[in-house]
């Protein structure tokens, strides 16, 4: 059984984070290899989309990664809300640009893939409107972090604004099934997917490639923030050193 315990300890996370980095940058580089390959030249064109379907290579698994990104900075912002933890707050830090890198390129190639679709760049329909705000609680979050001088404060109300953020989740996962969108509904279920293998397997290997990008890009971001918090506490200490010490040789 795994203790969990052993990943929340930073210094023993950053040990571990060390020897699983190599491998997550490799299964990156290979995946995203592999499921370009297969977007661009194994997979036939859609018979009424035409050559603009492979821009569902790359879109469809960043809207996948915007959701679940921001569901996992939602639990660990309710983690370091709850319980305090350091390593909570971290993933948080760490989380949120990837995120919204994410949340833009969905926003972007969804633009790019509707113009030839729908014959213009947008719509305010429920998923897209959706989206955008989704991408606007990323901008939130990163921005109230830093719009306090206690680094504390910022980070308890950017952590409720993530979980009060969280009921858009939901919405736009099922905005095309209460609403009438634009958006077709989902084309892969738990009763099997309703696309063609041959467009499949390419969006299955970029929606790897992105996943293990995200865990090589998040493992270098949290070992980055965990490093910058030793040098801020290693400077608050000598700062304080500076304060107390005697002031041995100045005139009274």
């Amino acid at each position: 059984m795994i203790d969990l315990a052993t990943f929340a300890n930073p210094a023993r996370f950053s040990r571990i984070a060390g020897r699983v980095f190599p491998w997550a940058v490799g299964a990156t580089a290979v995946l995203m290899a592999a499921g370009l390959y297969f977007a661009l030249f194994a997979s036939p064109p859609d018979y009424q989309q035409g050559e603009s379907v492979r821009i569902m290579y790359v879109h469809v698994p960043a809207a996948w990664m915007a959701l679940s990104s921001y569901t996992l900075l939602a639990v660990a912002s309710a983690v370091a809300l709850v319980w305090r933890h350091l390593l909570a707050d971290v993933v948080a830090r760490a989380m949120a640009p990837i995120g919204a890198c994410f949340t833009f390129l969905c926003l972007v190639t969804g633009s790019l893939w509707g113009k030839p679709m729908w014959g213009t760049f947008w719509v305010w329909d429920a998923r897209l409107t959706s989206v955008l705000v989704l991408f606007f609680l990323y901008l939130g979050y990163l921005a109230l972090q830093n719009a306090f001088d206690d680094p504390a404060r910022g980070l308890r109300a950017s952590a409720i604004l993530a979980l009060v953020g969280f009921v858009n989740v939901p919405i736009i996962k099922f905005s095309v099934d209460w609403w009438n969108t634009l958006h077709q509904p989902a084309s892969i279920k738990l009763g099997g997917p309703a696309i063609d293998a041959s467009m499949l397997v390419p969006l299955i290997l970029m929606t790897l490639a992105f996943e293990a990008y995200f865990v090589t890009v998040l493992l270098l971001r949290m070992r980055t923030e965990l490093v910058r918090g030793k040098l801020r506490s290693a400077r608050l200490r000598a700062a304080e050193a500076d304060e107390y010490l005697p002031n041995i040789g100045k005139p009274a």
